[in-house]
């Protein structure tokens, strides 16, 4: 008998090529949208569900911070400000926004999520929906390994990135240039981990890293018998009135522009050597991106910056922070809240 053989049709043969060309776009495609198609179109490793580099994370912080500041002195130099009213404040301010603040957010926030796709980003100014390309370069510098010298991985959904692309908005438009910062801060389950806090007209950069390190170091001695209190000069409130009622009629009170500039006046970190204050105290409502990165670089120095009754600020969720805001570093911080306790059902009726 002759052997038997196998013969393929024409249309056969069409067939198992075509299921064959399939199968390879199907795995070629799959490819392509995994870590190959991340390679190519920057995203670095840091895409969904990749680790984040908590040092990286910092060094794109500080970069952003410093991106955005420059924008924010280009256009006051220029006079190119737009300045429009966004509304009211609570203590009936005038909320102004500018050019400055637009496009300092713009180069910030693009910077922040084309490194790190994956993070929240949580930003004052509304961000156009046109992407910014505004790249990075994977890199932490030696400024940072020198202070920080081992990195840590934290889940890109345990991060909430709190930008404040242009502190004392009210003051830029014054032309009072000391109290402006550029501010990044990073939380991780709620809880502020890495602080940012830039200085555009004289090109500063204050950073910290809980349990990490800071290029900042805290003053050596601070007044507890009698503390000097900053307070804000455009959202005060009735802060001057509480803080003499509880501390003193004697009590001395700054009265200054920007939450990023006050805490750096707690670290003796400004110009004006009449404004290094030992507390920084506010009253009213105030927005988590105003206040996070000053948050987290006082805990990195040992420092604290709690709500009015000494509870601990939440950074997910609401954009802001109803209970009030006391912040000191090298005090007793619980005697103050204790102080404060016995007005605070005072402050809370008023500013209800």
């Amino acid at each position: 008998m002759a052997p038997m053989g196998i013969r393929l049709s024409p249309l056969g043969i069409g067939v198992f090529c075509l299921l064959g060309v399939g199968v390879l776009y199907h795995v070629y495609s799959g490819f392509l949208t995994g870590k190959f198609a991340a390679f190519f179109l920057g995203d670095g490793g840091a895409g969904q569900g990749q680790p984040v580099d908590l040092r990286e994370l910092l060094a794109v912080s500080i970069r952003a911070a410093q991106l955005g500041g420059l924008e924010v002195k280009r256009v006051r130099e220029t006079n190119s400000l737009n300045e429009k009213a966004k509304g009211k404040t609570r203590e009936g301010a005038e909320d102004k926004m500018t050019r400055g603040d637009l496009l300092s957010n713009r180069k910030m926030y693009h910077l922040i999520k084309n490194a790190f796709p994956a993070v929240l980003v949580n930003t004052e100014e509304q961000v156009d929906a046109d992407e910014e390309s505004v790249p990075w370069v994977p890199n932490i510098p030696d400024e940072i390994k020198d202070i920080i010298k081992t990195s840590k991985e934290v889940a890109p959904e345990s991060i909430t990135v709190w930008i404040d692309p242009l502190d004392a908005t009210y003051e830029y438009t014054e032309n009072l240039i000391n109290y402006i910062t550029t501010m990044v801060c990073i939380a991780v389950n709620g809880k502020p981990i890495i602080g940012v806090i830039h200085k555009p007209f004289t090109s500063y950069t204050a950073w910290a890293m809980v349990d990490g390190g800071s290029n900042v170091k805290r003053r050596s001695s601070y007044n507890e018998k009698t503390p000097s209190f900053i307070v804000s000069r455009s959202h005060s409130g009735q802060v001057k009135e509480v803080t003499r009622q509880t501390f003193g009629n004697k009590t001395e009170i700054i009265s200054a522009g920007g939450a990023g500039y006050k805490v750096l006046s707690l670290l003796d970190i400004t110009e004006n050597k009449q404004e290094i204050a030992d507390v920084y105290i506010h009253v009213t409502f105030i927005k988590k991106w105003d206040i996070c990165a000053g948050n987290a670089l006082l805990n990195a120095l040992g420092g604290h910056m709690t709500t009015l009754n000494g509870e601990e600020i939440i950074y997910t969720g609401s954009d802001g922070n109803e209970g009030g805001l006391l912040a000191s570093i090298g005090m007793d911080h619980g005697a103050l809240v204790e102080k404060l306790a016995e007005k605070l059902p005072t402050i809370q009726k008023t500013h209800k």
